[in-house]
């Protein structure tokens, strides 16, 4: 069976808010579009934590739902539950296998975790992840820089430019603000 793969989340924190926006397509191998409308986005930790993402949909599934635990375990303490998470994913043989990439927000604090044991926090309060995270990623700081718009308006904006660039990326936006 081909890889499913192809996607962009972007999070951006401005002025006490944190909004994290994604495309919608699924993609199979080099070609074939199975979805449009996915949701890669969710809500955690009593609405209070957003987590985005991107690659085997299986996996981070699989990733989500220990992140959630985590989350449970340590009281929504967003830094310690994906230190643990990525510790786990880290050492865990069964973990090690899953091919994703997170990122995740409350109100302070906005982390890449990976499965290599890396929880990144961006130095300018921007992340992105996926195929189209680069683009999603350049487009962003240059609407923070430039721009007074706000937190949501530059990550649908940035997932807008990506879906002209990235193929794996379409312009169904599914957005998320806390």
């Amino acid at each position: 069976m081909s890889e499913l793969k192809g996607t962009t989340i972007v999070a951006v924190k401005k002025d006490g808010k944190i909004a994290m926006a994604a495309d919608g397509q699924v993609t199979m191998g080099n070609s074939i579009v199975l979805k449009h409308s996915a949701r890669k986005i969710q809500k955690l930790y009593k609405g209070t934590v957003l987590a985005g993402f991107a690659g085997s949909t299986a996996d981070a599934f699989s990733l989500l739902e220990r992140f959630e635990q985590k989350l449970e375990e340590f009281r929504g303490q967003l830094k310690r539950a994906s230190v643990e998470l990525a510790k786990d994913w880290r050492t865990n043989k069964i973990f090690q296998k899953l091919e994703a990439l997170l990122i995740v927000a409350d109100k302070d604090n906005l982390f890449i975790i990976s499965g290599s044991g890396d929880v990144i926090e961006p130095d300018d309060g921007i992340a992105a992840i996926g195929s189209g995270g680069p683009y999603a990623l350049a487009s962003a700081r240059a609407l923070l820089r430039n721009t007074n718009l706000s937190c949501e308006k530059i990550v649908k904006e940035s997932i807008m430019i990506a879906s002209e660039i990235c193929v794996y990326t379409n312009s169904n936006i599914i957005y998320e603000e806390l």
